[in-house]
């Protein structure tokens, strides 16, 4: 066996700032490595989620001028687990924007789970401006995939972890779980969102491993980490991502042939499990695709990191 590779070392932005982009949202914005180098651009999970430190050393710092961004209503953007004018093409907009703002010519666009979803999206739109596609985890918002996830399937390997989730919802209520947790994750009680949403991104948080990891959950259960996770992924789940139809992602990946592209996925992924990857796989057979056979949803999950650290180097 080949060694694997491992993040490289710990760096700081050497540029981060607020970038309005339109009346009411102002995204944080941070650029790491090389200012001169390969633009890469990282897009995180969710959605909801946010960036952290570690998410700048999947690339060599030497070679790479790395952009990282949190999405409307996250992390630190403004305002904060905002709803109004948030939508996957909201979004796409606000990378173009952001593309246009640094005077890149084309990007490589990395993006992991909601992530992969949101570059798909995003490279359907702009072909011509994404010079390399690393995708992981991937999830296309298809009916089938939120109700594994959020209804019954994943339920039956985590049935411990699911009680909490399904015993938050009364019964005349637990035909249509998201719907549910919608109804409380905007109610105008602060109170009854927030308990909602520590729950939902718990249940997450929970599952996103092979091993379950407890500093994980103490994250994902954090108030104002729940708050905009739990609000903003409910909010794109029960708007099926905003795309046209049900298979949109899967049946547009074939435009996307001749952008140089590697799929990574965990054999073992709990939250957007393998037959998503092999259905994008069999519509875009021209993507590079590996299988993790060793590992469950999460970016850190060593054979994942190898895989995807193995791709930006192949494409520097």
């Amino acid at each position: 066996m080949t060694e694997l590779l491992k993040l490289f070392p710990a760096i700081d932005p050497f540029k981060s700032y607020y970038f309005p982009v339109d009346n009411e949202h102002t995204l944080y914005i941070e650029e790491c490595g090389n200012p001169q180098g390969k633009p890469v651009l990282f897009i995180h999970g969710g959605p909801g989620g946010g960036i952290s430190v570690d998410f700048r050393r999947f690339w060599d710092p030497k070679t790479y001028h790395i952009i990282l961004f949190e999405q409307r209503g996250c992390g630190r953007s403004t305002p904060h687990a905002s709803l109004n004018n948030n939508t996957t093409w909201d979004l796409v907009n606000d990378i173009e924007k952001i593309r246009k703002d640094l005077n890149i010519k084309k990007w490589q666009v990395f993006g992991g789970s909601w992530g992969s979803t949101l570059a798909l999206a995003y490279a359907i739109k702009h072909p011509s401006n994404v010079s390399e596609l690393i995708l992981r985890g991937i999830f296309t918002l298809r009916k089938k995939e939120l109700h594994w996830f959020y209804q019954e399937g994943a339920s039956y390997i985590y049935p411990d972890i699911w009680e909490p989730f399904i015993n938050h919802i009364p019964e005349d209520e637990r035909g249509d779980l998201m719907a549910a947790y919608y109804k409380r994750l905007t109610s105008s009680n602060e109170k009854e969102q927030l308990e909602a949403a520590k729950i939902w991104s718990i249940w997450e948080g929970s599952t996103s491993k092979l091993f379950i990891d407890e500093n994980l959950i103490k994250k994902t259960g954090g108030d104002k980490f729940a708050l905009a996770f739990a609000r903003i992924e409910c909010h794109y789940f029960v708007n099926k991502g905003f795309f046209e139809y049900d298979n949109y992602l899967i049946d547009q990946a074939k435009t996307l042939k001749d952008i140089p592209s590697t799929i990574i996925q965990g054999r073992y992924d709990i939250v957007c499990p393998m037959r998503t990857a092999w259905d994008i796989h069999k519509s875009w057979p021209e993507a590079e695709f590996k299988i993790v056979q060793d590992a469950g949803h999460n970016i850190f999950e060593t054979g994942i990191t190898h895989e995807l650290i193995a791709a930006t180097e192949k494409y520097k």
